[in-house]
């Protein structure tokens, strides 16, 4: 018997609510609720981190890590032989932020032991990393210089780069262009040729120098100004 002014709505059926239940199960449970809210800050965390953060042992974080990739709210990424773990995407973190309002617990900040210097600028074998990379390839992102996955420098983003003096190799057998997950920020920065050839228009243009025998680049003088003025980035 079905009540007076009550109708199914059109898009929902059995499949989207066992799949709305399912996302709802997955949530609900305090310890991935505390991974899902330190995800909130858009890095991406190991799962020996996410245990500490959850308070839970290695063991257990993995069963919990593997059911919120199972309901598509997080992805893997793999680095060499790391696996670290991040928001499937924009609409989960807007998700989450709807959820947690003001009664749920702040999950508690992981502090870094990563020096500063290595943090704020380094190379990534033949490509920059570290905080103004990171920056660097979200101002790329949202200028269009490169496409939003960050595979490919796009039209806009070759011509730009031709007027910085970097030059791409079109017959590369490497990559062309790749986001490339930094081991310290936990976001992306830009790598393959692309990103090789950005380091080296910017040496050659004196805006960074090599520390010898190490990986720490520093920024110079011009280079603070250089990469504020063409990419917005205090450095």
């Amino acid at each position: 018997m079905s009540l007076p002014g009550l109708h199914r709505p059109p898009e929902s059926g059995p499949e989207l609510e066992e799949a709305l239940a399912g996302i709802a199960s997955a949530m609900s449970d305090p310890s991935r609720a505390r991974m899902l809210c330190a995800l909130m800050d858009g890095r991406a965390w190991t799962a020996t981190e996410l245990s500490a953060v959850a308070e839970i042992a290695a063991s257990t974080a993995s069963a919990h890590l593997n059911r919120l990739l199972n309901h598509g709210l997080l992805v893997c990424v793999s680095q060499g032989r790391h696996r670290y773990y991040r928001l499937a995407g924009s609409d989960v973190a807007g998700l989450l932020e709807n959820m947690m309002g003001v009664s749920m617990r702040q999950a508690r900040a992981l502090v870094t032991r990563t020096p500063v210097e290595l943090r704020r600028a380094r190379t990534c074998y033949d490509h920059l990393a570290g905080e103004i990379a990171v920056r660097i390839f979200e101002f790329m992102q949202a200028e269009g210089w490169i496409t939003q996955d960050g595979s490919a420098v796009t039209e806009r983003g070759k011509s730009k780069l031709a007027a910085l003096g970097v030059t791409l190799d079109p017959r590369t057998r490497r990559k062309a262009c790749c986001a490339c997950l930094d081991w310290s920020e936990r976001r992306f920065h830009l790598g393959g040729d692309a990103g090789a050839s950005l380091l080296v228009a910017f040496e050659q243009k004196g805006w960074l120098c090599r520390v010898p025998g190490y990986r720490e680049v520093t920024v110079t003088g011009e280079g603070k100004s250089a990469l504020f003025r063409v990419f917005g980035v205090e450095a």
